[in-house]
């Protein structure tokens, strides 16, 4: 399965049928989409003219990042029919759909997808009659955890209340690639946490990250996950009761108090 997910507001809602793919492409006014895929399915980049211009003998053009050559079809030559120059991350993975060449649909499948091929994918049509015009693609892929296709968010709860605060854990599960935890106040203001615990299986990575916090104005804090490489960022909010936050001056005032009796009774010489 292939969620296409548009950027902008304005979406123009097309469903193709080829070689027994059915998908959706959602096109925003920019030709902007996002697609998200599990690892291992395979993907659909959309890239389509809403001209539906014949591009059989036109150029078209796919790179991933800027650099890396995804597919290149050029009057009907193209990389898996004699063309050098592919990738060799996509070689023998990238197809296109001959049939639809002549509606304008320049859309690719990568089959057997990995989380390296996560990232931002352009199509490039460098010799059309009027313009040239470049659709912008970003991919993800990564492991999801209902059917709803979400990427994986972050975890929190209230692990312990110590007489220094409150103990907040944040925990990502299976993320990839590697996530950036941080916790944050409802200011935005990266807080102090220990060292993140991080461990990896099977190319997913498990990421734990403790803070201790006191009282504060809303008493509102958040987990904040982040993945730069696919443009990916997520958050967690956790409210903390402030009968929870008052521990710290419970245990404060109890051994001031504590305190105090001592030395009064030494005063008095009560003490021996």
């Amino acid at each position: 399965m292939t969620l296409y997910e548009p950027n902008c507001i304005n979406v123009v809602f097309s469903l193709f049928c080829c070689n027994r793919h059915k998908y959706l492409i959602l096109l925003s006014g920019t030709g902007d989409v996002t697609v998200k895929v599990k690892e291992g399915d395979d993907a659909i980049l959309p890239c389509s003219l809403s001209t539906r211009e014949n591009i059989v003998q036109k150029l078209f053009h796919w790179r991933k990042d800027g650099q890396k050559e995804v597919f290149l079809y050029d009057a009907g030559v193209h990389y898996n029919n004699g063309r050098t120059g592919q990738d060799e991350q996509f070689r023998g993975r990238v197809s296109h759909f001959p049939d639809q060449l002549q509606f304008g649909n320049a859309s690719i499948v990568i089959r057997n997808t990995k989380v390296t091929d996560s990232g931002n994918y352009t199509c490039d049509f460098p010799h059309l009659e009027t313009r040239r015009l470049i659709f912008h693609i970003s991919l993800i892929v990564g492991e999801y955890f209902d059917k709803t296709w979400e990427l994986i968010s972050p975890w929190t709860k209230i692990l312990k209340v110590t007489e220094d605060g409150v103990v907040l854990q944040c925990e990502v599960r299976g993320a990839s690639p590697k996530p950036d935890v941080k916790w944050q106040d409802s200011d935005g203001n990266v807080l102090r946490a220990e060292e993140p615990q991080v461990s990896e299986r099977g190319g997913l990575y498990y990421v734990s990250l403790l803070t201790t916090v006191t009282k504060t104005s809303t008493n509102l804090f958040h987990c904040v996950s982040t993945q730069k490489d696919i443009g990916h960022r997520t958050e967690e909010e956790i409210y903390v009761p402030g009968k929870k936050m008052g521990f710290k001056l419970r245990v404060i005032d109890t051994l001031c108090y504590i305190g105090l009796m001592i030395l009064f009774r030494e005063t008095l010489g009560v003490l021996p």
